[in-house]
């Protein structure tokens, strides 16, 4: 039997996963910075391409899915710093410009031997060039 892929969701992705659900095969996983992200927004809420999915909802569900995102299911993973940091210093040296969210996003990457999966606002950013620089695989999914 073929092993299950892997997938690291970006903070906009992860929201919608928690929120609706992605029709994703594999075995989830998110980044501690993409995490961060995701319930600063929530609770936040400043009605942005992170907290607007939020804002849609009444009082009662926006509670709970705030609730959901402080605290993770164990159905989506983080990564070991154990593990990524020593690659994200790797990274670094060879992209030095490259901020610690992203140096994040491609270590995880790297070690999970993962595919990332990307929002569309975050396809725009300079993380696709690193993904593909690193050969790390990558994909953009819309969210309707």
């Amino acid at each position: 039997m073929a092993p299950v892929p892997r997938i690291v969701l970006d903070d906009r992705l992860l929201i919608e996963e928690l929120l609706v659900g992605l029709d994703e095969e594999g075995e989830r996983h998110t980044t501690t910075y993409w995490y961060y992200r995701a319930c600063r927004a929530a609770v936040g809420g400043a009605g942005g391409h992170l907290s607007g999915p939020f804002l849609g909802l009444d009082a009662g569900h926006q509670t709970t899915a705030i609730r959901s995102l402080l605290s993770l299911p164990d159905t989506i993973g983080l990564p070991d710093p154990r593990s990524t940091v020593p690659v994200m210093a790797e990274l670094s040296e060879r992209h030095p410009r490259l901020n610690l969210l992203n140096l994040e996003a491609a270590a995880t990457g790297l070690v999970l031997d993962a595919t990332m999966l990307l929002s569309i606002e975050a396809a725009r950013g300079v993380l696709p060039g690193i993904l593909d620089a690193e050969n790390i695989s990558w994909r953009t999914v819309e969210i309707a």
